[in-house]
């Protein structure tokens, strides 16, 4: 049986998560970890658009769909996340930029990154993604 308390308590978390609800589009050349990261991510309550390479996902970014958050893989074939990052805020400096790469370190040693983007360093567990997803969106 419900109290007052606990269907206060339940509104209020249903509440705090249905606002995070974004559309985030995701670039990661890894197929496995893309769809992991893709059902995870619906699962959260968000939609996603997912890309195997960033200048897929350059390409659906200067499109008419707006996106609150652009994860990506640094490293990528062709161009990677970081110069990515860098054309989407140029087009839409309101979306914010989370990486996700096993290279981090090497990576943004040689290239300038968003100040105001996150790193989720591989690997990571997939309650850490979604985290670290709704602490970016709500900052």
């Amino acid at each position: 049986m419900w109290t007052v308390s606990k269907k206060l308590a339940h509104y209020s978390y249903v509440m705090f998560y249905t606002s995070l609800m974004a559309h985030i589009l995701l670039a990661e050349d890894d197929s496995a970890m893309r769809g992991f990261i893709e059902k995870t991510l619906i699962k959260a309550g968000h939609t996603v658009e997912s890309c195997e390479d960033g200048s897929t996902a350059y390409s659906k970014i200067t499109g008419s769909t707006p996106y609150d958050l652009l994860l990506t893989d640094i490293v990528m074939p062709g161009m990677d996340g970081i110069e990515l990052s860098q054309k989407a805020s140029d087009k839409h400096p309101q979306m914010k930029v989370m990486f996700i790469t096993g290279f981090a370190a090497v990576a943004m040693d040689h290239k300038k990154a968003d100040e105001g983007a996150k790193v989720l360093s591989k690997p990571f567990h997939l309650r850490q993604l979604v985290d670290q997803v709704n602490e970016i969106l709500t900052a």
